[in-house]
């Protein structure tokens, strides 16, 4: 007989022994304090640490009107939606979310789903649905649930090198031009930092008659000058046919949606399970969501601020001749190459120095480029920057690592 037990201990004694097994610790964010938090060790004791890896990367999640709008909505409504968009989960809270995504990214309509991850796998798996005989352009360095939802969606699917529009041209015209065709990717790959060649794309796409599918969830609410992202800012969001994007990381609450025409938005709705069968966002969350998204489209200063943040961090530890990959976004990875010094500084960065930052270790990025990534934001001060960069400094030292830059 199976020993199913024995199995079990095989598979996470092999994450241990390669140096990448994943822990969690226990926080707690503190309203008004963040990104100051609590963490509770094993023994129960408390030490304040500043958290450095956080997705919320303008402190939305902290914000007063954020705050306030989930308030006023959990007491006007309660806690749950009561059910699935389609059997009494669709609230005007909803509807009012769906209006100011919409009018970010100038789009038709929007979609909401209870987070990014399940908007993507769920759009990209039923546009084969929608479009028989489809062909999917995705490109190497797309985000899991891009890469999940083109595997399932019993399509064809083209993966083109890393923002090589070259080869993704060669693939383009390898097919029938008939066919139907869309081209996904990101415009802020979150482990590099790096941008997609957003204009290029959207010229192979007019050139071969694609649609074009592009993730932004590390850019909206940051970039453009109302926060629609990369786009935006670059002036080219009426070339995009589905936009992707999260209420999760710059908008601080939760929850993701696609924006489109309403033709899309509507089949999508009509044909996705992920989204016909899954519980909607509490009203409570819509409401935070939408106050954040609002409240971003005038904002400018906060954006400002975040970048210079994320200039100054970089500053500073390309000073010390760390090896940064540096592409001008907010991310700062900074590249270890081994797993195991990997989780040894970031585990000294929280024991010894109360900085919280999370080994990045394969399989979300290749073996030999493990990282620490750092999510500076406005509400990171200049003494928690000077703080972070003597510690790292120092447990440089201690691990005997180069001092030479990263390729950019």
């Amino acid at each position: 007989m199976t020993d199913y037990a024995a199995g079990l201990d095989k598979a996470l004694q092999a994450l241990h022994d390669e140096g990448r097994y994943r822990t969690f610790i226990d926080i707690e964010r503190r309203r008004g304090q963040f990104p100051h938090a609590v963490w509770t060790r094993d023994d129960g004791s408390e030490q304040e640490i500043t958290v450095w890896c956080g997705n919320d990367y303008l402190g939305m999640g902290q914000h007063p009107l954020v705050l306030s709008a989930m308030h006023e909505a959990l007491d006007a409504t309660g806690a749950g939606s009561g059910g699935t968009r389609n059997i009494s989960g669709t609230t005007v809270y909803h509807k009012a979310l769906e209006a100011e995504l919409a009018d970010l990214h100038a789009k038709e309509a929007a979609l909401v789903f209870t987070s990014a991850y399940i908007a993507n796998d769920a759009t990209l798996s039923t546009l084969p649905k929608l479009f028989p005989g489809l062909i999917i352009y995705s490109d190497a360095l797309n985000h899991a649930s891009m890469i999940e939802g083109v595997r399932r969606n019993g399509g064809a699917k083209r993966v083109f090198r890393h923002n090589d529009v070259a080869h993704l041209r060669e693939l383009l015209a390898a097919d029938d031009p008939d066919a139907p065709k869309v081209i996904a990717f990101e415009s802020i790959y979150s482990m590099d930092g790096d941008f997609g060649p957003i204009a290029e794309i959207c010229d192979l796409a007019d050139e071969f008659g694609a649609l074009t599918y592009i993730d932004e969830v590390h850019a909206v609410g940051m970039y453009g000058p109302r926060g629609a992202g990369v786009a935006e800012r670059d002036g080219l969001m009426h070339r995009i046919d589905i936009i992707n994007g999260t209420l999760a990381k710059a908008y601080g609450v939760m929850g993701g949606y696609i924006a489109a025409s309403a033709k899309m938005c509507d089949a999508v709705r009509s044909y996705a399970p992920g989204f016909i069968f899954t519980t909607s966002l509490t009203p409570s969350i819509a409401a935070g969501a939408a106050a954040s998204v609002r409240h971003l489209k005038t904002d400018q200063a906060l954006r400002d601020l975040h970048q210079d943040r994320a200039a100054v961090l970089k500053l500073r530890l390309r000073g010390l001749g760390l090896p940064i990959i540096d592409h001008g976004s907010h991310i700062v990875p900074v590249h270890v190459g081994d797993p195991v010094k990997c989780k040894m500084i970031s585990d000294r960065l929280l024991s010894d120095h109360g900085v919280y930052c999370q080994p990045i270790n394969f399989p979300t990025v290749p073996r030999g480029t493990e990282r620490l990534r750092f999510t500076p934001s406005p509400v990171h001060t200049p003494p928690m920057i000077d703080a972070l960069v003597h510690a790292m400094d120092d447990l440089w030292s201690h691990c005997a690592l180069n001092r030479a830059q990263a390729a950019g």
